[in-house]
């Protein structure tokens, strides 16, 4: 199994482009194949102040600098952009990297944005119904002429996209929790599932159990599905070096150290390298083999050094 590790950015904590570009520069040499953003337009209700970079225009800029990485959205919000524009606007990341776009897309969740936004926030079910029409337009318009659709949210006459990305269809990841609909889509469209930190191993078990189940019903080889993870990553050289960074990071979330840790426990891969990797290990076991990894805000650069170093290099 050929391992591939990206680094995943959240620009809603804070990013200037400065450090993400430090970041992406750095990680063409450490061995990381990729770099993500996630498609965000702020945090909190607080958020003012705080810088939060537009999700494409990101990967665009981070586009013409490197060479080798692989650039990728975990996920685009369907419900942000018209799916003819969105196709349009990943084509032109794909031309302007030469051919290096990973394109993730998901139903969207985040209320608060579609709410300050005036971006209407419908059901679930309508929310899942738009992303599938969506992905079907995207996939047609990357590689038809012109293209006519009829659906219940979104209609195409004669719709043509030009430039048609270099790779001729990006990969695509399906990103989000949902067991059926979710999954479904993946065996029907997708090149990658990607499941994320908030799943445990025995969910893991059952939701690739249910992936399966549902290629099988589409006539889809499982294995031809690509398994990918998200995984929230703090690495320290030693036990010593742990206990600062855990101190560092309660300070900063006005908590004390034990609060922090509970906090933690069930979601972020934390510990030394030899640590890090067995926790890796067992989900390369269950056959992920893609790994998109969140260090802690503002230590990205510096993390993610140490886990090239130490991580990368080893498995």
């Amino acid at each position: 199994m050929s391992l591939k590790f990206g680094i995943q950015i959240e620009p809603q904590l804070g990013f200037d482009y400065q450090n993400i570009e430090k970041i992406a520069l750095k990680a063409e040499l450490l061995g990381y194949v990729s770099i993500w953003s996630s498609d965000h337009f702020f945090l909190d209700l607080n958020s003012e102040s705080r810088n939060c970079l537009e999700a494409w225009t990101l990967l665009a800029a981070l586009a013409s600098r490197t060479t080798k990485l692989r650039l990728g959205t975990l996920v685009t919000c369907n419900s942000y952009r018209y799916p003819a524009i969105l196709a349009k606007i990943a084509a032109s990341v794909d031309h302007i990297s030469k051919g290096r776009l990973e394109f993730g897309i998901g139903a969207g969740w985040k209320e608060i944005e579609y709410k300050a936004y005036g971006i209407p926030f419908p059901s679930v079910k309508e929310r899942m119904d738009q992303l599938e029409e969506s992905i079907q337009i995207i996939k047609r318009l990357w590689v038809e002429s012109k293209v006519t659709f009829e659906g219940k949210y979104f209609t195409l006459k004669n719709a043509f996209s030009a430039p048609k990305p270099i790779q001729n269809l990006p990969p695509i990841f399906i990103g989000g929790a949902g067991k059926k609909r979710i999954l479904r889509m993946v065996a029907r469209y997708a090149d990658y599932c990607n499941f994320g930190w908030f799943h445990q191993s025995e969910k893991l078990k059952d939701l690739l159990e249910t992936l399966k189940h549902h290629c099988e019903s589409v006539n889809r080889d499982y294995d031809s599905v690509g398994k990918s993870f998200f995984a929230s990553v703090m690495i320290a050289e030693s036990s010593e070096e742990l206990d600062q960074l855990f101190h560092q990071r309660a300070q900063m979330r006005n908590m004390t150290i034990e609060e922090y840790q509970k906090s933690i426990s069930k979601g972020v891969f934390f510990g030394t390298p030899e640590i890090i990797i067995q926790q890796f290990q067992e989900l390369i076991d269950l056959g992920f083999d893609y790994f998109q990894i969140m260090f802690p805000y503002p230590n990205d650069y510096e993390q993610s050094i140490k886990f090239g170093q130490h991580v990368i290099k080893k498995l």
